[in-house]
């Protein structure tokens, strides 16, 4: 059997390949991690509080809302000021106003307009899962 060395070439070229690989994998954003986020439900609102982990720009930021296990038909594009299904003028990042840098202990919150479907009505399971960037970030449950 013989044995049969790699050209230089190609040895340096998969040494650079990987050397490049590894660099650009070190410089991706991280997801940011929002741990002990809470959601209360008061009403129509929905409010959502950033309880530990790294500050969240909001603008990479997806929120689904369930309701009783039903998506609501219009979900909130955040941030914003005036959108289907919603009242106008959420509060803190989530309102196009706002700064978008959603920080550890600041409140946002979203009103739900009657002509969202289903209704957020008293004793209703209210679910609003988080996601950044396409990954989960938190999934939240209150009672209405």
């Amino acid at each position: 059997m013989t044995s049969r060395a790699l050209p230089v070439g190609v040895v340096c070229a998969v040494v650079v390949g990987t050397a490049v690989v590894a660099v650009g994998l070190w410089t991706l954003p991280a997801t940011p991690a929002v741990a002990g986020a809470t959601l209360a439900v008061d009403g129509d609102r929905l409010v959502l509080t950033h309880r530990a982990g790294q500050p969240v720009d909001v603008r990479r930021l997806d929120v689904a809302v369930r309701v009783d296990g039903t998506p609501l038909r219009h979900q909130p594009p955040v941030p914003f000021f005036s959108a289907r299904g919603f009242r106008p003028g959420p509060t803190g990042p989530f309102n196009a106003a706002a700064d978008p840098t959603w920080e550890v202990g600041e409140r946002a919150s979203v009103r739900v307009a009657s002509t969202n479907q289903p209704p957020v009505v008293a004793g209703a399971r209210v679910t609003v899962t988080l996601r950044y960037d396409g990954r989960r970030l938190a999934t939240l449950t209150a009672t209405a």
